[in-house]
């Protein structure tokens, strides 16, 4: 039996795993919930690699999992948080027509069950493969911080990395993804009665209108660097002058010479009226994944695989972050988006093509194999 053969004839045990998997909601910092999860993990890893447990403190157990190979090593990753607090849904599984909509079912506990199908494949056929080294976080919803040291460190050591997010319904692997950082801007002001003496206050919601148009003109489209001055905290009651307002500005670029740019910009900001003062916080969490000449070489391997089975791969630069910019950043090639095929993360409707996940599987099976080779 071909790989593909082998996972059709696996698809309705993945489904049933998923569904199980997908019912242990997780929502990021709910420690309870992702101890349970990697669990249920521990258990489908058992005999197929050797596993281990880091404490993320305030968020549980982050998971790594070896199984010996070939000299060659070969990073894979995923996360098992989720955006969903417990009870968003009101179905936790839902098919209709040929998808699956479920909390977390795309992003990304269906790339986390790749891994597992990628293991029991490689026990089943015996098939030579690189040193596999995975890991599986708990807190990538908020930017990997608990866990991102480890994930850099294992990058280290590693060939190559493969992010088992997701991928779109148009197949794309993810070779560049913009550096992303949340940024608070907490506008000091004073406080008056806007009916008696407004002029004695300083009103910080106004001083936040000024700093919102400096933000705006700190983006730059043709870079494709976005400043978003997204949420806003202020006020008390309509005739008080507010004291204090907080900007929260999510900010994304291409490249780390716009993070920079971008990052002295905001710290040299300063206000317009005069006894308002400014407070900068946050700051960036994922540096820019740049494209580089060896994983497009990787990639190119994995389109010539992906013709074999059906499918026309192309790659894609990707505004939106993952665990891969961290491990790009240690210097490691990176592909990402070699998960499940699906849409709309993060919102109601998300959900994976159930048809499309043997091939999906056959193509991350079949490319791990091929990359044992220390040459590769």
């Amino acid at each position: 039996m071909t790989s593909l053969d082998i996972f059709r004839e696996r698809l309705p045990g993945f489904l049933n795993e998923l569904q199980e998997l997908v019912a242990i909601e997780t929502p990021t910092g709910d420690a309870g919930a992702i101890e349970r999860a990697v669990t249920w993990l521990e258990l489908r890893l058992a005999g197929l690699a050797d596993t281990h447990r880091y404490v993320v403190p305030g968020h549980g157990p982050m998971l790594r999992a070896q199984r010996a190979g070939s000299d060659r090593r070969v990073m894979l990753v995923g996360h098992l948080d989720t955006v969903w607090p417990v009870g968003s849904w009101a179905e936790l599984w839902r098919a209709s027509g040929d998808r699956i909509f479920a909390p977390g079912v795309y992003d990304m506990k269906g790339g986390v069950l790749f891994i597992v199908e990628l293991l029991r494949w490689l026990d089943r056929t015996g098939a030579d493969h690189p040193t596999l080294d995975i890991v599986i976080n708990p807190d990538e919803e908020t930017g990997s911080l608990g866990s991102r040291d480890l994930i850099r460190r294992v990058a280290e050591d590693c060939d190559l990395a493969l992010v088992l997010e997701p991928t779109t319904v148009d197949g794309i692997i993810k070779l560049a993804r913009k550096g992303s950082g949340e940024f608070r801007l907490t506008i000091h002001g004073r406080a008056a009665h806007q009916g008696v003496e407004p002029e004695r206050g300083v009103n910080a919601v106004v001083e936040a209108a000024h700093q919102i148009g400096r933000l705006l003109e700190l983006a730059d489209p043709e870079a494709g660097t976005t400043v978003g001055p997204n949420v806003i905290h202020a006020g008390t009651a309509s005739n008080v002058v507010p004291d204090r307002a907080e900007l929260l500005i999510d900010v994304r670029a291409w490249t780390a010479d716009e993070q920079h740019r971008v990052g002295r910009a905001l710290a040299e900001l300063r206000p317009v009226l005069a006894g308002a003062r400014l407070e900068l916080g946050g700051g960036w969490n994922r540096p820019p994944m740049e494209a580089c000449a060896e994983s497009i070489e990787v990639f190119e391997r994995a389109k010539a695989i992906g013709a074999g089975l059906g499918l026309d791969l192309r790659w894609a630069r990707w505004g939106g972050s993952s665990d891969a910019n961290l491990t790009a950043a240690a210097g490691t090639p990176t592909l990402d988006g070699l998960g499940p095929v699906g849409a709309d993360s993060h919102q109601l409707t998300e959900s994976i093509v159930v048809d499309a996940i043997p091939a999906r599987l056959a193509l991350l099976t079949e490319l791990v194999t091929s990359l044992r080779a220390s040459e590769v």
